[in-house]
């Protein structure tokens, strides 16, 4: 298994960031994203998105508000992105002077493309995630 972890710090309460990232259903249409829905609600709930030419369908595997994680997996390995068997966690730690941390980790097998290249299309996956949190509470 190939695993990617980007950990950053935000400026901004750990709360917020948390409401902005744990939305799982929070995903937006733009850019790369031609359209999104979700079935179901809480744990075991889907959401579909829609981009370069493909679906991607996610499952939301954990979600605990009190210790600011939840997990998620990818159940069709047919999608645009080169994983398969592909899970991942993120986690908000407050840091207790009004920053928090954030770690976004994610483990899978390269599908078509060479590990390296898999690797850097899902960290860019989870620092624009983690940036469009810090956008989300800064304002």
């Amino acid at each position: 298994m190939t695993k990617v972890t980007v950990t950053e710090d935000i400026q901004g309460p750990a709360a917020a960031v948390w409401a902005a990232l744990s939305d799982f259903g929070g995903i937006k249409v733009g850019g790369p994203i031609t359209a999104f829905e979700t079935e179901g609600e809480g744990v075991g709930m889907l959401r579909t998105i829609t981009m370069g030419g493909g679906q991607i369908v996610e499952r939301l595997d954990v979600h605990d508000d009190a210790a600011m994680r939840f997990a998620y997996s990818i159940v069709n390995d047919d999608g645009p992105l080169p994983v398969s068997n592909y899970a991942a966690t993120v986690q908000v730690t407050d840091k207790g002077d009004g920053s928090c941390n954030v770690t976004w980790s994610g483990e899978f097998e390269p599908r078509g493309v060479p590990e390296e290249q898999a690797k850097a299309i899902v960290e860019g996956i989870y620092k624009g995630g983690i940036a469009g949190a810090r956008k989300a509470v800064s304002g």
